[in-house]
């Protein structure tokens, strides 16, 4: 088990980034879409390519927990939260055109990478202006919406891989399929994604976007906390439908509900635990099991340590 060695740590954290990039006993929850979330030892925002390899290697020799938080839009992380370092890389965030292709560091939200597009006239991610997540978490699982995904438009990647060595890969090295990749498996950290983009005219990819907000806004509950559509399309189904027909809207544990607006959500309410929004994903995911012998595979990525109890 990991011990945390507060000083010493601490230490070499802002020996590679400034100390305002190194918060202590950081709690989650002010970092997740569900407002869900325990403490990180660690919780460190570089602002450079270099300080994340560095960290990396800092992990490795101290062989100190690492954990890639990502934007947290698509993620629980339980009530014991995360030991060790926890990484944000949302100080890198720049976006610019290189002729027909759209670069996006990857603490960028996929949103505003689409929003860019639109702004150079640039079609091919209007998919994506509704997605929560950022540009390495699009990456990451291979985000799609609305029958467009990330694999369509990605050209190539920079990433640092679990040793700390700085790598430019190809879309095709990301074995990108639906809703995921090799990137957990391989250990890599996004830095960077190269979109390739085709000329398109202004009225029609905002056309394009303003229908998609519309749809995303009038069918989803953005209004609470939420870590989005929390399963995967099963084959030959919709979950959503499926969670509706087994009468599971409203359903309640503690402070998480399944959304009346879209039953494949679930909000948190009113104060809930990572725990209740836990147990409500797996009462949801047995009652359909029972009622339509059809396994609810989840999307959303469950991080962290339960609670000590």
């Amino acid at each position: 088990m990991y011990v945390v060695q507060d000083h010493h740590t601490y230490e070499q954290l802002i020996d590679i980034t400034p100390s305002e990039n190194v918060m202590v006993d950081e709690y989650l929850q002010n970092h997740t879409y569900t407002r869900l979330g325990g403490k990180a030892d660690f919780y460190v925002t570089p602002e450079t390519y270099e300080q994340v390899q560095a960290i990396v290697e800092l992990s490795i020799r101290e062989h100190i927990p690492f954990t890639l938080l990502g934007n947290g839009s698509n993620l629980i992380v339980k009530d014991g939260g995360i030991r060790g370092i926890v990484l944000n890389l949302g100080r890198l965030a720049s976006i610019h055109r290189e002729g027909m292709q759209i670069v996006a560091q990857s603490g960028a939200r996929i949103i505003d990478a689409s929003q860019y597009a639109l702004s150079h006239s640039l079609t091919g991610l209007e998919f994506a202006c509704g997605i929560p997540g950022s540009v390495g978490g699009a990456l990451f699982m291979n985000a799609g919406a609305y029958g467009g995904e990330i694999k369509d438009v990605l050209e190539s990647a920079v990433v640092v891989d679990a040793e700390g060595n700085l790598l430019k890969l190809s879309a095709d090295d990301l074995d990108l399929e639906y809703r995921s990749s090799n990137i957990p498996e391989k250990g890599y950290i996004v830095l960077e994604a190269t979109f390739s983009m085709e000329d398109g005219k202004y009225e029609d990819i905002k056309a394009v976007m303003d229908d998609l907000t519309f749809k995303r806004e009038s069918k989803q509950p953005l209004e609470y906390p939420s870590c989005g559509s929390v399963f995967k399309r099963p084959p030959g189904y919709f979950a959503g439908k499926l969670i509706q027909d087994s009468k599971l809207q409203g359903k309640q544990i503690g402070g998480a509900q399944v959304s009346l607006k879209h039953a494949g959500f679930i909000i948190n309410l009113d104060g809930a635990s990572a725990t209740e929004y836990i147990h409500l994903i797996h009462f949801v995911q047995d009652t359909v099991k029972e009622k339509f012998g059809v396994t609810l595979e989840r999307e959303v990525k469950i991080i962290g340590e339960d609670p000590i109890k």
